[in-house]
């Protein structure tokens, strides 16, 4: 008999693995984007100069991109990965805890080092077990709905925040930190909630443990095309500015207008709206990769990144103040943010052997994380002592690069590495 009749079928992508890793993404979300919202109010009524808030988020960011890479070749090295990133999720709630028991600075510095460590440790793991609990053709599928749920958090712990702190100050404290402490201490309970969501739900294809991997060694040995794939991820990232610039943008282009109060309001609601974009986008983004190829979906993301920044470039140099024209800025970079998320993790799965697939997310994500700090530190410098205009047409044209880079990479083939 044909024992290609017994054949197990392969297993759908909304798997519970998939499934629990969305959610515990979303509650994650709902954590650390409610102190994400609340921190420089926080920080104003502890009296802490606004300068700390640069360093704070600056020295987060380096640690959660450094973690990135030492993450995934330990965990390639142990085989194991499951219990690394309940660990992470667990170290978020930690660190809010940290930051509402904070008087000043230097503990809330150590809180979110302690929060974003624990999201450097767990998402290039993370993405090893979701890409191992799939099947090639539909790794965009996953990948896209994964990225929907996170940012389902995204969209909602801010508003939450929001709202909960309005609650907490109408209960009329002596002291005005007190509702800030409030609301970050409740925001410990969905931190909580999706480290026990990811130790229930998820389950880990352990694979064997290679003892013998040595750091640098992996890194030299990582595949030709995976770094030339990373070389135009990186020169991308140069350009690719943190939206909080983007928000920063539409409340200067519309202060004029509308004044400094409803001019901030609305550009806060043009960020929600660019989350909303992300969310509803980033599934049928992932199908159509997985139909047509995650490499050229992610050139036309890429191509998209570009027209953000150049919008935002000519809305100065016209001195733009159209809700609608900022609307489309908006709408343009929560598609771009939508497709560049989920395939570049698509794409760097069909690049890599399995055994170092951890190790390759890892180096993604420090390549990405550098890349953010240094784009946004261009950008704000530029804006700053040249004019916002220079800052976002060095942005657009140091992200043409990324694509232009991206365009000369081989789509791969059936013999590549199938993670």
């Amino acid at each position: 008999m044909d024992t290609q009749l017994h054949r197990v079928a392969p297993p759908t992508w909304a798997n519970r693995t998939v499934l629990g890793a969305g959610i515990t993404s979303a509650l994650g979300d709902f954590c650390y984007e409610t102190t994400t919202v609340l921190l420089p109010g926080f920080l104003a009524v502890l009296g802490i100069p606004a300068a700390f808030l640069g360093l704070i988020e600056g020295a987060a960011d380096a640690v959660a991109s450094f973690t990135k890479m030492v993450a995934g070749h330990i965990a390639d090295r142990l085989g194991y990965r499951k219990l690394l990133v309940v660990t992470g999720y667990a170290l978020t709630p930690l660190g809010q805890v940290l930051i509402a028991l904070a008087l000043g600075w230097p503990l809330v510095l150590i809180g979110r080092l302690v929060s974003w460590f624990g999201k450097g440790l767990r998402g290039p793991l993370r993405d090893a077990i979701v890409t191992q609990a799939v099947t090639p053709a539909t790794r965009g599928r996953a990948f896209g709905f994964h990225r929907a749920m996170d940012t389902v958090g995204a969209v909602f712990g801010p508003l939450l925040g929001v709202a909960l702190l309005g609650w907490a100050q109408s209960l009329a404290w002596e002291d005005e930190s007190a509702a800030f402490r409030l609301v970050l201490w409740l925001s410990v309970i969905p931190g909580v909630l999706a480290a026990l969501s990811f130790w229930a739900l998820v389950q880990d294809p352990e694979q064997a443990p290679n003892p013998a991997l040595r750091f640098f060694k992996s890194l030299r040995e990582l595949p030709a095309r995976f770094k030339r794939f990373l070389t135009a991820v990186g020169l991308f990232g140069i350009g690719d500015f943190s939206h909080s610039l983007l928000i920063l943008a539409a409340t200067t282009l519309l202060t004029a207008r509308f004044g400094a109060l409803r001019a901030a309001q609305l550009a806060g609601l043009l960020y929600v709206g660019r989350n909303v974009v992300q969310v509803l986008a980033s599934y049928p983004i992932g199908a159509l990769a997985d139909r047509i190829g995650a490499l050229p979906v992610l050139l036309a993301g890429y191509g998209l990144g570009v027209l953000t920044a150049l919008g935002t470039a000519a809305a100065f140099w016209l001195q733009v103040d159209s809700l609608v024209w900022l609307a489309a800025i908006f709408f343009i970079a929560g598609l771009y943010i939508a497709v560049q998320e989920a395939l570049e993790s698509t794409v760097t799965a069909s690049l890599i052997d399995a055994k170092t697939l951890a190790t390759g997310y890892g180096t993604l994500g420090t390549v990405n994380g550098v890349a953010k700090f240094a784009s946004s530190t261009l950008v704000g410098f530029l804006w700053t002592a040249v004019a916002p205009v220079a800052g976002f047409a060095v942005a657009a044209l140091l992200m043409l690069g990324g694509t232009l880079a991206l365009a000369r990479l081989p789509r791969p083939s059936a013999s590549t590495p199938q993670g």
